[in-house]
């Protein structure tokens, strides 16, 4: 088990990739499948999707893991979960992220994606609850993310590690989901640090730089998963209009129940998408 102060990925000479085998050995082990074709993190309202995608292998806390921590944040369930669509591919459902503004380190917020990675998965699926900043968009409507703006000043790359990122949020993916959904729309998503909320002028700052949705997660796991050669799709569940564009207060209790409200449509959605892959 890993404490979350007794992390080996933040031992001074850990090697991040040798610590994501280590879990993925873990996960075969505990789980019995010995390799994953897609991996899927669901973030804030997108948990029920792992009830419909397909038969439930195994469910096992993420902390028998290696280098997975209990989530800080209410809300994350703390499981990895091994699916089996019925077309016959696995799926590992990561339930239990690690937010940058927990300030573990970036080694700990993409340490699940890297896993994933190392269990097989070619397909990385990233879940979201976000802002929006289209005045045209409702709370529990799904987008497409298309691309990022990564504003941690952060990146999980280390050393001379140079990663094309044309396509990051792949267009064939979108075209799948589309095939699902043609009604989805599509944004670019803003990773801010958190924990706090943006300001109004820092979400009008996001939108003149060309961002659509603003959040605290996803941007520094697409680039890890790119980094490992897995192919991504992401979606983003608009919980609330961004601020200065949304005239109410935000609250993460607003944010918890529009993605209860919404769980049941995306989720059904996702699990089609998911099986279309």
């Amino acid at each position: 088990m890993t404490d979350i102060h007794d992390n080996p990925l933040d031992a001074p000479n850990a090697d991040p990739f040798e610590i994501a085998a280590r879990a993925a050995a873990d996960i075969a082990r505990l789980t019995g499948v010995e390799n994953h074709d897609i991996a899927l993190t669901l973030g804030s309202g997108w948990g029920k999707a792992a009830e419909l995608i397909g038969e439930t292998i195994a469910t096992i806390p993420a902390t028998e893991v290696t280098g997975f921590s209990k989530p800080a944040l209410a809300g994350h369930v703390g499981t990895l979960r091994s699916i089996r669509t019925p077309g016959g591919k696995n799926v590992l459902v990561i339930g239990a992220r690690t937010h940058y503004y927990e300030n573990h380190g970036v080694r700990r917020v993409v340490h699940s994606v890297r896993t994933a990675a190392a269990t097989g998965a070619k397909i990385m699926v990233l879940t979201n609850g976000a802002g929006g900043a289209r005045e045209s968009w409702k709370p529990g409507q799904p987008v497409l993310i298309s691309d990022h703006i990564n504003l941690t000043a952060d990146s999980p790359l280390e050393g001379a590690t140079f990663i094309d990122l044309t396509d990051l949020y792949s267009t064939r993916l979108r075209d799948v989901a589309r095939t699902i959904d043609p009604s989805l729309d599509e944004g670019v998503y803003t990773q801010f640090r958190g924990p706090h909320y943006e300001t109004p002028a820092e979400v009008q700052m996001a939108k003149k730089m060309g961002g659509d949705i603003v959040g605290m997660s996803t941007a520094l796991e697409a680039i890890a998963a790119r980094e490992a050669g897995m192919e991504i799709l992401g979606f983003s569940l608009i919980t609330n209009l961004a601020a200065g564009i949304q005239k109410t207060p935000l609250s993460h209790t607003e944010v918890i129940e529009a993605g209860q409200a919404a769980e049941p449509v995306i989720s059904a959605l996702l699990a089609r998408v998911v099986e279309a892959l």
